[in-house]
């Protein structure tokens, strides 16, 4: 059996999808009951409180922990640690653990907290797998959507650059590994096909989406932001991903 946590968010999704397609048993972690909906079945378990984890991890062979909070990043931390501490008392079910390029050498602050997991599972005495992707196309998107709201101007911070990845490929990544490719330790980095400028991305967001701004170049002060410019959040090395953000554009807004 599988057991994923954040089974319903952008990532789980696709990856239960590809873990069912694969003939798997798979199970969500929900906070509360759930019934059973097209084919997905529900285990209740709290992380943040660790309230019916190790009731809802029974039996589990491979946990792949997808459940993460950027909005109140913290929370990831009891989370990781309630999870494997469930998990040890399970025997040693091969954990799969998504992360990001850059965690580790970008000192913003959900990036430091996804690094801090990250040791947590090297320490845990679990076999583990930790595999580190760049940003999905959704981020990039609403970031230019965000940024382009203003009447008119589009604010853009200088000197950035992006490498987005498909969702979808990622999560085949992962099914691959809980299906029996890993426990691979720190696996290989994954990255979209391309990098390119947050300049050329928003322009040919623009034009997906009907509209016109003027591009306002816009520094942006910071120790994360120079480690972002520096593209240590990037994966040149990791380029498997296949779909572009052209074709991500181009299926999101089709005209």
């Amino acid at each position: 059996m599988i057991i994923v946590t954040g089974a319903s968010g952008t990532l789980g999704r696709p990856l239960t999808r590809a873990l069912r397609a694969a003939g798997a048993d798979v199970r969500g972690l929900s906070r509360g009951a759930r019934e059973p909906a097209d084919g997905m079945a529900w285990a209740r378990g709290d992380l943040a409180t660790g309230e019916g984890v190790r009731a809802a991890l029974e039996g589990a062979e491979t946990i792949v922990h997808c459940a993460s909070d950027p909005r109140h990043p913290k929370s990831d931390l009891p989370a990781a640690r309630n999870l494997i501490e469930a998990a040890r008392e399970q025997g040693a079910p091969h954990l799969v653990y998504v992360s990001i390029v850059g965690v580790d050498r970008i000192p913003y602050r959900y990036y430091t907290i996804k690094h801090t997991v990250e040791r947590m599972i090297e320490k845990s005495g679990l076999p583990y797998t930790i595999l580190r992707a760049t940003q999905f196309h959704s981020l990039p998107a609403a970031v230019l959507d965000y940024l382009s709201r203003a009447p008119g101007v589009m604010p853009l911070p200088t000197g950035l650059r992006c490498q987005p990845v498909e969702v979808a490929e990622v999560a085949d990544r992962l099914a691959g590994f809980a299906l029996g490719a890993g426990p691979a330790r720190r696996a290989d980095d994954m990255g979209g096909p391309e990098v390119l400028t947050l300049e050329e991305m928003a322009r040919t967001y623009l034009l997906a989406r009907g509209r016109r701004r003027t591009r306002l170049p816009l520094p942006v002060p910071g120790r994360a932001m120079r480690g972002f410019r520096a593209g240590l959040h990037l994966a040149p090395g990791g380029a498997t991903g296949r779909r572009t953000w052209q074709e991500f554009l181009d299926a999101s807004f089709p005209r």
